[in-house]
């Protein structure tokens, strides 16, 4: 069995497996002074599962930089090179970190394995990923890394699970966190987010792309920390809607929130002409994530908006949230799957490991 672990700097969440199928999941949230050691010796006990059991362990990690860029195995070279990435994801990596702690000194002699959120983003060229700055700037890692890589992964598997391989492929991850990303036959070719998740579409609490001296403005009149506490966390959705859940703004008669919703759309669309203009065409789009699973009001405005593209949704699919959502007439297809990121993890982690017996 193996156990898949996504820790938070409050909050752990995990799940098991037996190869493919999943066992159980528990997460601990507000994890507080206790630490992320007691919350993971409490989600095993609510998982249930004996521990000695467990084959190995395998851990989302949010940022790999530009060395790592597969699922490995965890060891000291590659938990520096993690480390070394915290600057790159300040509010991430190091929680990454304390639940593979955790994990070590709980179960000392398990194996664990790491995936990397920007891995599946390596495939991107280098002038999609270059910000135009002088050399000395690109040599301190300021470059796009892209985000939400073992979710598009994942969606990747499932359509071809399904028998479903599109050439060019609009994948849309739309939650809380939202980003798109040009996929051309499985891989990644461009995303929206960019050095940070703050970058591309509006989100529930992020600003989406922003004008660099806007940016320099807010910093100006408020400091650094306060200008990166209200980009990342007082924007997006919440600053213009006065909410971060579509919800709450979908059951609000508030002009703000008909806004916000609307920018949410609009920026999507316009983000995903970019993402199309990448690929030179497109033959899907998927849509995965909170929002893109089950908000059939955000789906059939981003479909519209792409509707000079040949997309054309049926309108009952997408009300009852079908697996399939175009008509008879479009010219490209469009799909919804389900978030699958721990059974990726786990999947990933598995073939290392077999690859190293196999060695």
């Amino acid at each position: 069995m193996w156990l898949i672990v996504n820790a938070g700097s409050s909050s752990l969440k995990l799940a098991v497996f037996d190869q493919s199928r999943e066992l159980g999941r528990a997460s601990v949230t507000e994890i507080g002074t206790a630490g992320h050691v007691a919350a993971l010796d409490r989600a095993l006990g609510e998982v249930g599962v004996p521990l000695s059991r467990l084959q190995a362990a395998a851990h989302r990690v949010v940022h790999g930089g530009t060395a790592l860029t597969r699922t490995c195995r965890v060891t000291p070279d590659v938990l520096h090179l993690i480390k070394a990435c915290v600057p790159l994801a300040p509010l991430h990596n190091p929680a990454n970190l304390a639940g593979i702690q955790a994990v070590a000194r709980l179960l000392p002699d398990l194996p664990q394995f790491a995936t990397f959120d920007t891995a599946f983003h390596a495939t991107n060229p280098e002038v999609a990923v270059t910000y135009a700055l002088p050399q000395g700037e690109r040599a301190r890692g300021l470059r796009r890394y892209g985000f939400h890589g073992t979710s598009y992964a994942a969606l990747v598997r499932v359509l071809a699970q399904r028998g479903d391989r599109p050439e060019r492929l609009l994948a849309c991850h739309l939650g809380n966190g939202a980003s798109l990303c040009a996929i051309v036959n499985g891989c990644s070719l461009a995303t929206t987010m960019g050095y940070s998740p703050l970058d591309g579409l509006t989100m529930g609490t992020r600003a989406g792309s922003i004008d660099g001296n806007a940016v320099l403005r807010l910093a100006e009149l408020h400091g650094v920390e306060a200008a990166g506490r209200i980009l990342n966390r007082e924007s997006g959705l919440l600053g213009l809607g006065g909410a971060s859940d579509l919800r709450a703004l979908h059951g609000s008669d508030r002009p703000e929130a008909r806004f916000a919703l609307a920018h949410f759309a609009y920026w999507a669309v316009r983000h995903a002409g970019s993402m199309v203009a990448a690929m030179g065409g497109l033959d899907a789009v998927v849509f995965t994530g909170g929002i893109g699973e089950n908000d059939a009001w955000i789906r059939a405005e981003i479909l519209k908006g792409l509707a000079y593209l040949g997309v054309v949704a049926d309108p009952v699919a997408n009300r009852l949230h079908a697996d399939r959502l175009d008509d008879a007439t479009s010219r490209v297809a469009i799909w919804t799957v389900p978030a699958d990121e721990e059974r990726q993890i786990a999947l990933e982690a598995q073939a290392v490991m077999a690859g190293e017996g196999a060695g």
